[in-house]
C-alpha cells in the first residue's frame, strides 16, 4: 500500500489506513495518544463501560423479585433497558454526525451508568429498580458513538474485523462482570454489585479523558434528510431486523428469565454468576472467530444462520432441564450460537457506509435491534404470567427460528475472509 497522506474531508472523523505511513490523525492525537494507544485505551474504557452495566445483571431479576415484582413487572424491568435505547439511539447517532463529535456523548454515557448503579443501590422497591434500569439503558445508548469511534481506527474494508474485536472485548467484559457480580452478591449481599457498578463507571469516565478529539469535526453541510436516508437502505434494515430477533432471544433468556429458571432449580447467587460465565465465554470465542479463523472457512450468511439455529434449539431445551448441569450445557451451546450472529450483523451495518454517516447508520441499527431488547422481555413476561416460565422460552425459540429463516432469505452469500 502506498504511503500517501490524505487530508480528512470536512465533517469526517479521521481514520487511518492500516499499514500506511501517512495516516490521517486519529481522535485523541492532539492529547498525546498515539495511533496504537488510542484503540487499546478505548477498549479499556469499554471494559469499564460494560462492567458498570453488567455487574448486577445476574442478580437483577431475582433481586427485583425479592422486592415484590410480579412476572409482568420483571418483564418491564428487563425491557426498560431496551426501551431507552429504542427511543434515543437514532437521535444520538444523527446528533453526533451533525456536530461531528463523539466524546461528549461518550462522557454522558459513563455519567448515566454511574447514576444508574447508585439508583439501583438506593432503590427500596421494584419501581425504583425500574427507573434506575431505564437510566442504565440511557447509558447503553452511547454505545452507538463508541463503536463508531473505534471503527474509525480501521479502514472501511476491515469494519467486520473491528466489530469482531470490540465485540470480543465486550463479551469478555460482560463475562467477567456477570461472574464477578454473582460472587460479589454472594459475599456481600444483593446491593454490593450496584455500588461496584457505580465505581467502575467512574473509572471508565476517567479513562476516556485522553481520548478527547483532536479538533471538533465540522458537519460538512450534511442535512437531516441526508442522514435519515441512511436508515432507509434495504440492507441496513435487513440486518437491523435480524439483530432485533437476536436481541429478543438474548434478553428473554440470558438477561431475562434463565436466571429465574436456574434459581427455581436451587441455584445460589454465585451459581447464577457461573451460569452467566458458561453462557458468555462461548459467545466471546465465537465473536472473535467471526473476524478471524471462522471467517476463513464460512461466509457471513452461513455463520449467522448457524448461530440462530444453535440458539433456537438450546432455548427449546431449557424447560426440559431438571438440574443445573444440563441447563449449563444449553447455555454454552446457545452462547456459541449468539457469538456467531451479532458481530457479523454489526459489521454489515456499517461496512459500506461513509465515515461521516456511520454514527447515524449505527444509531438506526442499534435502535431497531432495541425493539427486541424491549419487546422481547415484555412479551415473554406476559407469556410467563399466563403459561408459566416455559412459555417465555417457547416464545424465544419461535422468534430465534424466524431469525434463522430470515437470515437465509435476506442475507447474500457474502464472502469468506482472504
Amino acid at each position: 500500500m502506498r504511503a500517501r497522506a490524505k487530508p480528512a474531508s470536512k465533517g469526517e472523523t479521521a481514520a487511518p489506513a492500516a499499514g500506511s505511513a501517512g495516516e490521517r490523525p486519529l481522535p485523541g492525537a492532539a492529547t498525546g495518544v498515539s495511533r496504537r494507544e488510542a484503540p487499546a485505551l478505548l477498549m479499556a474504557a469499554v471494559a469499564c463501560f460494560w462492567g458498570a452495566l453488567y455487574l448486577y445483571v445476574p442478580i437483577l431479576t431475582p433481586y427485583a423479585e425479592t422486592l415484590g415484582a410480579s412476572m409482568t413487572l420483571l418483564g418491564l424491568i428487563v425491557s426498560s433497558y431496551g426501551f431507552s435505547q429504542l427511543v434515543l439511539r437514532i437521535p444520538v447517532g444523527i446528533w453526533s454526525d451533525r456536530i461531528g463529535r463523539r466524546k461528549p456523548f461518550i462522557a454522558a454515557g459513563y455519567i448515566a451508568a454511574v447514576l444508574a448503579g447508585l439508583g439501583l443501590a438506593l432503590s427500596r422497591g421494584p419501581y425504583g429498580v425500574l427507573a434506575a434500569r431505564t437510566l442504565s439503558g440511557v447509558a447503553a445508548t452511547m454505545w452507538v458513538v463508541i463503536t463508531v469511534l473505534f471503527s474509525s481506527y480501521f479502514p472501511p474494508h476491515r469494519a467486520g474485523y473491528a466489530m469482531s474485536l470490540i465485540n470480543f472485548a465486550t463479551t469478555l467484559t460482560q463475562l467477567a462482570a456477570t461472574l464477578g457480580g454473582g460472587l460479589i452478591a454472594e459475599a456481600w449481599g444483593w446491593q454490593a454489585p450496584f455500588w461496584g457498578a457505580a465505581v467502575i463507571g467512574g473509572v471508565g469516565l476517567v479513562l476516556t479523558v485522553p481520548l478527547r478529539e483532536a479538533a471538533p469535526a465540522r458537519p460538512a453541510g450534511l442535512r437531516i434528510g441526508e442522514l435519515t436516508a441512511v436508515g432507509r437502505e434495504r440492507s441496513l434494515l435487513a440486518v437491523s431486523l435480524l439483530a432485533a430477533l437476536y436481541q429478543f432471544h438474548t434478553w428473554v433468556t440470558v438477561y431475562g428469565f434463565t436466571p429465574n429458571y436456574a434459581a427455581g432449580l436451587g441455584a445460589t447467587k454465585a451459581q447464577l454468576g457461573w451460569l452467566s460465565l458458561v453462557s458468555t465465554l462461548p459467545t466471546a470465542i465465537a465473536s472473535l472467530g467471526t473476524g478471524s479463523f471462522l471467517a476463513r472457512r464460512f461466509n457471513e450468511r452461513q455463520m449467522v444462520v448457524a448461530g440462530f439455529w444453535m440458539a433456537a434449539f438450546a432455548t427449546l431445551a431449557i424447560p426440559f432441564m431438571a438440574a443445573l448441569p444440563p441447563l449449563f450445557v444449553t447455555q454454552a451451546v446457545g452462547g456459541f450460537g449468539r457469538g456467531l450472529i451479532f458481530p457479523v450483523l454489526m459489521g454489515l451495518a456499517i461496512k459500506t457506509v461513509p465515515e461521516e454517516k456511520r454514527a447515524t447508520a449505527m444509531g438506526f441499527f442499534q435502535s431497531i435491534y432495541a425493539l427486541g431488547m424491549f419487546g422481547g422481555p415484555v412479551f415473554a413476561g406476559f407469556a410467563a404470567e399466563f403459561w408459566g416460565l416455559p412459555g417465555a422460552f417457547w416464545a424465544a425459540t419461535a422468534v430465534t427460528a424466524i431469525g434463522a429463516l430470515g437470515s437465509m432469505a435476506a442475507l447474500g452469500p457474502g464472502r469468506t475472509a482472504p
